[in-house]
């Protein structure tokens, strides 16, 4: 089974608007409200692409029904953890001339609710995945990830961890199955600006010595590198196609790489399901479906 976990998880709101002017009254041309969090997003394109799974968070109040709702309206299996305080976070992304975002703070995670998920997780079995995606709030332990990941360590659980700075950097010596930062993201762990696909695999291989067994890396519209755990690169564009929203992608990179993986343990057919489907997301205004992912597979070499 592949569990996903969201700790903030959010209702995002959409909004657009055509030439937005600061401290005015200003209406909407579009508007639209998703579900939101990389954990879930992962769980939602799983869904798509017909692979079981399990999204597990926190929420809280109405906007946590309302989150927990739209998820299971689109297939997902839930276990949310509902807190007894506090309301789960709105995000708000406004897009006009410039796109702008207000993302809320969320409810705060005591730590009864802690051990609650730790109950939870300590039921995970050999063989099983679990995907960690996302930022953590303020009102929780800053080595969460950590502490998560040494519970499943002697169980061979496959982890699978999106994050960026510390946070990622902290869980290397666990040996995660699996880190996708962006080209950008992996540049600031290092404190550079990464200007070529050989600098980009270099440090790449870099965390596969501090821990990580597989690394892919996105680039948004120059495509994906992945450097895999016996050495070998794989580099590929991306399909052509209209960006309609990027909010999403790289979550849909995830879920589509391990759709792909999947079916026969192959890191290349996982490395290009997993650009198809970043990019479906990419070219539609919601999550990927599988119908768009296999139309844009056959465009990958």
């Amino acid at each position: 089974m592949i569990y996903t976990i969201t700790f903030n998880p959010a209702l995002d709101y959409i909004v657009e608007v055509k030439d937005f002017k600061d401290g005015a009254v200003n209406r909407s041309c579009y508007e639209e409200i998703y579900a939101g969090g990389k954990g879930i997003n992962v769980s939602i394109v799983l869904n798509n692409l017909g692979v079981k799974n399990k999204t597990l968070g926190f929420i809280a109040g109405f906007t946590g029904d309302e989150i927990e709702r739209r998820v299971r309206e689109l297939g997902c299996d839930t276990d949310f953890i509902k807190l007894t305080e506090g309301i789960s976070r709105i995000n708000v992304k406004l897009k006009s001339n410039k796109e702008s975002e207000i993302n809320g703070q969320g409810p705060r995670i005591s730590d009864e609710d802690l051990e609650n998920m730790f109950q939870k997780i300590k039921t995970l079995k050999e063989g099983d995945i679990l995907v960690l995606a996302g930022s953590i709030p303020s009102t929780i332990p800053k080595d969460i990830y950590e502490r998560i990941m040494a519970m499943v360590e002697e169980k061979n659980v496959k982890t699978i961890v999106d994050a960026t700075g510390k946070l990622l950097l902290n869980v290397l010596k666990y040996k995660p199955f699996l880190i996708k930062p962006n080209h950008h993201e992996l540049g600031e762990l290092f404190g550079i600006e990464l200007k070529s696909h050989d600098e980009i695999i270099d440090y790449a291989k870099k965390l596969q010595d501090m821990g990580a067994r597989n690394v892919l890396i996105s680039m948004a519209g120059d495509g994906a590198i992945m450097v895999t755990e016996d050495g070998t690169v794989l580099k590929s564009d991306v399909p052509k196609g209209k960006l309609v929203n990027s909010v999403g992608a790289g979550d849909s990179m995830v879920g589509g790489f391990l759709a792909g993986y999947l079916e026969n343990n192959d890191f290349e057919k996982a490395f290009k399901m997993g650009i198809a489907t970043g990019s479906a997301s990419a070219f539609s205004k919601g999550l990927a479906t599988k119908e768009k992912v296999n139309e844009l597979l056959n465009e990958i070499i």
